[in-house]
């Protein structure tokens, strides 16, 4: 397997970062790596905090720090105030890069406390709002890789880039791309909306959205038409609902979903396009470098086609989460209910934290959205469960209407023959916007707070 160094050397210089300077990120990949290993020499390797707005020096950064065995800590410039205080007590960095001055320098972390070498911090988002970040490693990162390349039967691969490089999803694409020789072109999402595409051959590349991302290109028809150039558009980071799968496959967009998070590397199952186009639909099948189980909740390995806890066994699962290593866990139970069919693709039922019980019945959110969505009354939606004192929790549907008169009658008159009568929520609270981050995923605790203010102030 090669090291960051190796792949730095291999790389052709000319123009495998398109639109930036690829011999600048290599120079600048060199000098910070020779002034990290000079501070090695005299101490343990200094934990970083890199936050760098600028991608090109975000990059170069990135693999200096993983060259010169740094424990390095991805992190967003945007978190806030709290965030950030959350961050430096559980880091207490030795050097941090960027947070829109590069003058912060040297920090004065405590270097005795997990200083964990050859390690690689990426955030990840728990809904207890508390920060994360999954311990990764050099390895772990590259395994992914080599499963994408042997399912998709890639030597190179290309990928335009308009995701986050400090999340996995972004980081991801630069690691296939600089590890395997092949392009990468960054542009942020807002430039892509607006039109401002670069002059590339799509049908090369690879391009990564989240499902908000592409219900906002569809609906330009110009970019719909650049979109369906692409080799391949994964799609990831939330669930899609079924009216945006229809229109993609209707526009012979060659999606490909996938099923994947920040501990295991990005994906480890995806729907191939030819599949999707087909009019497939699942979350795909497992890459070679992963194993699914579903299990019931006693551990048992359920048949095909039952529903069950998801269990995975991956190369490219994080060691833990800052600081704590994972001891002996080889088998990764996550929060997610799914099933295996008979041909071995996986199908996500929904979060089993989401679950709503409402009179004794079990409901997943996923279902009821995907219905109100069908409806096309809505430009986006969330069902969750707020306490009730008869029914154990109420449905709760907060939604974005996409006209001014949309009411809520006339989204539960359509329901009626698609939903049973339980499944139809008892509230409906109607927002201009809903509480999502970069990668569509929905905040959950703030949506509870919504929903208990608007209940406290009904609008009449």
């Amino acid at each position: 397997m090669e090291r960051p160094l190796d792949c730095l050397n291999n790389l052709d210089q000319n123009d495998w970062l398109i639109g930036y300077n690829s011999y600048q990120f290599n120079q600048i990949a060199q000098e910070l790596y020779l002034e990290l290993t000079q501070i090695s020499t005299w101490r343990t390797p200094p934990k970083i905090i890199l936050s760098e707005r600028e991608p090109l020096q975000f990059l170069a950064s990135f693999i200096a720090a993983c060259a010169a065995n740094c424990p390095v800590f991805l992190c967003n410039p945007d978190w806030g105030t709290q965030e950030w205080q959350q961050v430096f007590d559980l880091v207490q960095p030795d050097i941090i890069w960027g947070i829109g001055n590069r003058e912060w320098g040297m920090g004065n972390g405590n270097n005795t406390q997990y200083p964990m070498p050859n390690r690689i911090m990426i955030p990840t988002g728990g809904s207890s709002g508390q920060m994360k970040f999954a311990i990764h490693t050099w390895e772990t990162l590259i395994a992914s890789v080599q499963g994408f390349t042997e399912y998709f039967q890639l030597k190179q691969v290309n990928s335009f880039c308009v995701l986050p490089l400090y999340h996995v999803s972004g980081l991801m694409q630069f690691m296939r791309s600089f590890t395997t020789g092949g392009k990468l072109l960054i542009l942020p999402f807002k430039a892509v909306n607006a039109g401002q595409i670069s002059n590339i051959k799509q049908s090369d590349f690879f391009i990564s959205l989240v499902p908000t991302q592409l219900q906002r290109l569809l609906e330009n028809p110009e970019l719909t038409e650049w979109l369906c150039q692409f080799n391949t558009v994964l799609l990831g980071g939330a669930p899609a609902w079924n009216e945006l799968l229809e229109k993609a496959r209707f526009h012979r967009i060659r999606l490909a979903p996938t099923y994947g998070m920040t501990e295991t590397a990005s994906q480890i199952a995806t729907l191939k396009p030819d599949d999707f186009l087909n009019g497939k639909m699942s979350n795909g099948q497992i890459l070679p470098h992963a194993q699914i189980t579903i299990r019931n909740q006693q551990g048992k390995i359920l048949n095909s086609n039952q529903i069950g806890n998801i269990n995975i066994r991956t190369q490219s699962l994080s060691l833990g989460y800052y600081p704590k290593i994972r001891e002996n866990e080889e088998i990764f139970q996550v929060d997610d209910l799914g099933f295996l069919d008979d041909q071995g693709y996986l199908n996500i039922i929904g979060r089993n934290s989401d679950k709503i019980i409402t009179g004794g019945e079990n409901i997943y959110p996923a279902e009821i959205e995907s219905a109100i969505q069908a409806t096309q009354m809505v430009a986006d939606i969330c069902v969750i469960g707020i306490p009730d004192k008869h029914w154990g929790q109420a449905l709760t549907a907060i939604y974005i209407p996409k006209k001014s008169d949309t009411s809520a009658l006339k989204i539960q008159t359509l329901l009626k023959d698609k939903l049973s009568k339980f499944k139809i929520p008892k509230y409906w609270i109607p927002q201009q916007n809903l509480p999502r981050n970069s990668q569509g995923k929905i905040n959950r605790q703030q949506l509870q707070q919504i929903a208990k203010e608007f209940l406290q102030n009904p609008i009449t």
